[in-house]
């Protein structure tokens, strides 16, 4: 391959990168395009039932670390069973994304 066809692959493979963690960092995009506030409610404020918690402004770490321990089933008590479905699909980062703008919701 000549030099200039590295070139455009080379900034084919960095812009979807980018463009990969762009839209991971966008939590908020995220936390509706994945159906979050179905169960949980707009900004985590308002969950549809008693049994669902209000997610907003909880540390990040507690979230993430909640989040990728239902993923993987090492958390399977309560209604998490019914969260494993949602968060089956959804990468680390996305999941950080998520986390971290539901802990600055107030």
């Amino acid at each position: 391959m000549s030099k200039v066809k590295y070139l455009v692959l080379g900034a084919g493979i960095a812009f979807t990168a980018f463009a990969n963690n762009a839209e991971a960092a966008d939590g908020k995009a995220l936390y509706t395009a994945k159906m979050c506030q179905t169960c949980h409610g707009a900004e985590g404020k308002a969950p549809i039932m008693d049994a669902y918690p209000k997610i907003n402004g909880q540390n990040k770490t507690y979230l993430l670390n909640q989040m990728k321990d239902i993923k993987s089933g090492a958390r399977a008590n309560g209604m998490s069973m019914a969260m494993k479905a949602m968060v089956a699909n959804v990468s680390d980062a996305e999941l950080e994304a998520i986390a971290d703008y539901l802990s600055k919701v107030k």
